[in-house]
C-alpha cells in the first residue's frame, strides 16, 4: 500500500500548519485510540474526541483510505440499529526494533497491532566505535528491510538500542558512534530513509516485558539486564525512567568492589566488573589458569572461550560455570537488595544473557536479596525470570518505535 507513505510524509512534517495539521492531529487520536482501546464506533469516538461525529466519519474514511483503519463489520449489539466497529488494518504499518550486541544484532519487524511477524537474531556483526562499524550496522539493518520486499515501504519507524548513555529526546549516542555534534539519529536516517530513533538496551527490554512479556498488574517493575554488562531498565507508575538527560539505569558503574579491576568506564570496583558476562569470562578463564577443569576445554582453546560457552556449559552441568555464576548471583544480588530498599518495586525481573542459566543464578540471587535486604521491603518484592529472553528488546523497541506514532512517550 504505497497510500501510507502520504500518511508518514505528513506525519514527520514539520511545515504542515493550519486545518491539514488540525486533521492530522486528530487522525493521530483515532489512531491512538484504535492502538489503546481496541475497536471502536464513530459514535464513541466522537464522544470521546469531542469532534462531530460527520467529522469522525470524514477522517475514517481517509484512514481507511490510506489503508491504516479496517471496518471490522457491526456490533453485537441487540438494540436498535447496529453502528459499525473501526480498528487498525494489522498490517497496514510495521515498526522495526534494533538490538546492538557486542558480536551480533536482533531485529524484530512489528505489525500495527504489536505483534512480532518476523524475528531474526544472532546475525554476525562486531560493535565497535568506528565509523565502518556503524556503516556496517546499517547495512544489516537495510538488508533486512530489503529482504521484506512489498512490507518495507509500509514501515513507520525504526528504534535501535545501545548500551550506555543514551538520549532518546535529541537522539544522542555519548557511547557509542558519537563522531560529530550530528545526532546519531539523523545519521541513520539519511543513511536508510527510515524515521530512526534510539533508545538504551536495558530500557527498551524493560519495556519489552512490561507491556508483552511477564509483567501482569504490576506498575513499579525494574528489570535486571544480566548481559556482557551490567544495567537496569525502571518502570515508575507503569512509565519509563529516563532520569534528567535520559542516563538512568547505569547500575553496574556504582562503586560496590574493593578491587583494582579497571571497569571500561574508567573507574575501578564497580559493581559489573565481578558480576557481569565479561566479568564471568574473565573468571573463568583465570581459575582454568589455575588448575581447574572444564569441559569447554576438550572443545575450545581457553583463549577463544566465550561468554555463550560458558552459559551453555553451565546448562548442561559444567561444574565450573555453575561454580562461577552461582557466586555471580550471590553477589548481584547483594547489589539489587540496595535497589529493593531504595525503590521498594512490585517485581524484579532477571533478563539478558546471564538469566538463560535459570535458577543456577536465580536461587543465589534471591537467597542474598532476602540476606541484605529489608524484610519489610522485600516482601512486597515478586521476583521472576524474563519471559522473553532474547525477544524482550527487540519487541521493547519496536514498541516504543510505535509509541512515537501516537506522541505516547
Amino acid at each position: 500500500m504505497a497510500r501510507n507513505n502520504s500518511f508518514l510524509s505528513d506525519l514527520y512534517n514539520e511545515e504542515i500548519t493550519g486545518v491539514a495539521y488540525k486533521n492530522l492531529q486528530l487522525k493521530k487520536s483515532i489512531l491512538s485510540w484504535f492502538a489503546n482501546q481496541g475497536n471502536t464506533t464513530i459514535a464513541d469516538l466522537s464522544k470521546v474526541l469531542n469532534v462531530s461525529s460527520p467529522k469522525i466519519a470524514e477522517l475514517i474514511n481517509e484512514l481507511m483510505e490510506a489503508g491504516l483503519v479496517k471496518d471490522y463489520g457491526k456490533t453485537e449489539s441487540t438494540v436498535g440499529r447496529r453502528p459499525n466497529l473501526y480498528g487498525l488494518e494489522s498490517n497496514s504499518l510495521f515498526f522495526l526494533g534494533v538490538e546492538v550486541k557486542n558480536n551480533h544484532i536482533n531485529i524484530g519487524l512489528l505489525n500495527f497491532q504489536k505483534e512480532l511477524v518476523k524475528f531474526q537474531e544472532k546475525i554476525p556483526y562486531e560493535l565497535s566505535n568506528t565509523a565502518a562499524s556503524l556503516d556496517e550496522l546499517c547495512r544489516l539493518i537495510s538488508q533486512f528491510i530489503k529482504e521484506l520486499k512489498g512490507i518495507a515501504k509500509k514501515i513507520s519507524s525504526i528504534c535501535i538500542n545501545l548500551s550506555g548513555r543514551i538520549n532518546y529526546r535529541t537522539g544522542y549516542s555519548y557511547s557509542y558512534f558519537y563522531f560529530n555534534e550530528e545526532p546519531l539519529t539523523r545519521i541513520i536516517e539519511s543513511k536508510l530513509g527510515v524515521k530512526t530513533y534510539v533508545e538504551n538496551d536495558s530500557r527498551s527490554m524493560a519495556y519489552g516485558e512490561f507491556c508483552n512479556g511477564v509483567v501482569k498488574n504490576e506498575k513499579n517493575v525494574i528489570f535486571i539486564n544480566a548481559d556482557y554488562g551490567i544495567a537496569l531498565g525502571v518502570m515508575i507508575n507503569g512509565e519509563l525512567y529516563y532520569g534528567k538527560s535520559g542516563f538512568a539505569g547505569e547500575f553496574g558503574h556504582i562503586p560496590f568492589f574493593e578491587n583494582e579491576i579497571l571497569c571500561h568506564c574508567g573507574k575501578k570496583g564497580c559493581l559489573e566488573t565481578e558480576t557481569s558476562g565479561q566479568a564471568l569470562v574473565r573468571q573463568f578463564k583465570q581459575r582454568i589458569a589455575e588448575g581447574a577443569t572444564s569441559g569447554i576445554t576438550k572443545k575450545v582453546a581457553v583463549k577463544d572461550i566465550t561468554l555463550e560457552d560458558i552459559l551453555d556449559a553451565a546448562n548442561h552441568d559444567d561444574t565450573l560455570a555453575i561454580e562461577l555464576i552461582a557466586a555471580i548471583g550471590e553477589k548481584l544480588g547483594k547489589g539489587i537488595a540496595i535497589l529493593i530498599n531504595l525503590y521498594n518495586p512490585e517485581l524484579i525481573i532477571l533478563g539478558g544473557a546471564l538469566s538463560a542459566t535459570g535458577e543456577t543464578i536465580f536461587l543465589p540471587l534471591r537467597s542474598a536479596i532476602n540476606k541484605y535486604s529489608l524484610s519489610l521491603v522485600n516482601n512486597d518484592t515478586q521476583y521472576k525470570l524474563s519471559k522473553l529472553g532474547s525477544r524482550a528488546g527487540v519487541i521493547g523497541a519496536s514498541l516504543l518505535a510505535r509509541n512515537k506514532l501516537f506522541d505516547m512517550l
